[in-house]
């Protein structure tokens, strides 16, 4: 809950916020993945592009002896296809699946998983302490984001909408069982009208003209920028502090220019916001908490 965003690789040009993010949300799956420098590179392509996805999911018996006797990184699957880019996988269950271009050969997948050991191991110890997290109640006292404050939820009696909010969150007691769709909801409408006026603000300061706005309940992706100028973000975004938003929201403005993320698409984000980079980490360190 989908920013070290998509680059190059077999999604190349695709302007989303796709694995910037530490940690994003899809599915039913836990798992983590890794995407590295292509190994497949033909002269006068892309030039190699680091990437990296993470997928949270429920919780799942994880498995924390991967390694072989000798302390190399045990691979346990690995999946060859016409692909451009080696991709570490760390499954719910913390075994380590690769994906690799044909052409790449068995050397060099073993040294680029060795390479990549220190954040294999990392990554499982992540996965592991976020599969042991509770599922949510909707019960009150639990916490709930809104634009980077944690406010509590009081359960209330019946009341129209379901769901309110004025320094903290109301529930009528007779929604908790469709909690989690009652606050989707509520975040989307909030969302659309937090990041509409954003991106207002920051089009009309730096001369952008995007086509629409629009709010998804995308699980790997903050934002997406389609080739018509249509701005996409995930309602899961305004979880996260206003400045958080104003980089997601300048990150794909930047695309209605520069479609790739290439040196010049970041040159034209610090343009905008020289800080980006504090913003942008801070979505990989606390992303994981950006869901329901």
């Amino acid at each position: 809950m989908g920013i070290d965003h998509e680059v190059g690789g077999a999604n190349q040009g695709l302007s989303d916020l796709a694995a910037e993010s530490a940690i994003l949300i899809k599915g039913k799956r836990l798992g983590i993945c890794y995407m590295g420098q292509s190994l497949d590179c033909p002269k006068g392509s892309f030039p190699p592009q680091k990437r990296f996805f993470v997928f949270i999911y429920p919780p799942h018996k994880y498995n924390s002896s991967m390694t072989s006797e000798s302390g190399q990184i045990k691979i346990d699957q690995l999946i060859r296809s016409k692909r451009r880019t080696l991709a570490l996988i760390i499954e719910r269950d913390g075994s380590l699946t690769v994906r690799a271009p044909k052409r790449v050969t068995a050397a060099d997948i073993k040294s680029f998983v060795q390479e990549k050991a220190a954040w294999i191991i990392r990554t499982r110890e992540r996965i592991k302490s976020i599969a042991q997290t509770p599922k949510r109640q909707y019960l009150g006292g639990e916490k709930f984001l809104f634009l980077g404050k944690e406010y509590e939820l009081e359960l209330v009696g019946p009341q129209r909408p379901a769901l309110k909010f004025n320094g903290g969150f109301r529930l009528a007691s007779s929604a908790q069982k469709r909690g989690e769709r009652v606050f989707a909801q509520w975040y989307r409408e909030q969302a659309l009208a937090v990041i509409a006026e954003r991106v207002h603000i920051y089009s009309k300061q730096h001369g952008f003209a995007p086509k629409q706005v629009r709010i998804s309940s995308a699980r790997t992706r903050w934002g997406s920028c389609s080739v018509h100028g249509t701005l996409n973000f995930t309602w899961r975004l305004v979880m996260a502090p206003l400045d958080v938003i104003d980089y997601v929201v300048v990150h794909e403005l930047a695309h209605l220019r520069v479609k790739n993320h290439s040196g010049r698409f970041w040159r034209e984000v610090e343009r905008i916001m020289p800080e980006y980079r504090e913003h942008r980490n801070w979505l990989r360190v606390h992303a994981e908490k950006l869901s329901l």
